[in-house]
């Protein structure tokens, strides 16, 4: 692994068309291996983004290594209970492999000093997701969603990636 400087900024707002254009192709990658195409359009979708970045207390960071763009997050940041929520993170298809979705992770721990609990979320398929966040984050997982548990907070319209997954929580302090 090769030493980079990773660091984040605001996402501008002239920066979210091409923001979720390489969120939406860093999601595709793991979709089409695992079920072959994207018959409803780009996941998630760009109305699922749109509310995920507009949302109450959401920030749209951009992930930079040595000032070049190569990912980014939405955090959801509750100010009073320190109870905060990676809702959405990627790396730009091409940048996986490197250490920087690590360093990444490290650097919203950093920005986010005050959490007091992290949680988030990823489809059942994605065991590289599972992987980085339960072995390279320290996340826990805490709910299995399926047919029979459904995730009362999945509002998407896509029943391919968001019918089964993972529900992980790591505790600060």
């Amino acid at each position: 692994m090769t030493s980079h400087n990773v660091s984040l900024t605001i996402a501008d707002s002239n920066d979210l068309p091409d923001f979720k254009k390489e969120l939406q192709e860093a999601f595709a990658v793991a979709v089409i291996e695992e079920f072959g195409g994207l018959p409803d359009g780009p996941i998630p979708s760009d109305d699922d983004l749109d509310k995920s970045i507009h949302a109450p207390g959401a920030v749209a960071l951009r992930i930079l290594c040595e000032g070049r763009k190569v990912g980014g997050a939405v955090v959801t940041i509750d100010e009073k209970t320190h109870h905060n929520s990676l809702d959405l993170f990627f790396l730009k298809v091409g940048e996986h492999g490197q250490g920087l979705g690590h360093k990444a992770w490290l650097a919203i721990e950093a920005r986010y000093s005050q959490t007091v609990q992290w949680q988030t979320h990823t489809p059942y398929f994605e065991k590289r997701n599972i992987h980085f966040y339960v072995n390279k984050c320290g996340f826990k997982i805490i709910a299995f969603f399926h047919a029979h548990h459904l995730d009362p907070n999945h509002t998407g319209t896509s029943d391919l990636a968001g019918s089964e997954g993972f529900q992980f929580e790591k505790v600060m302090r």
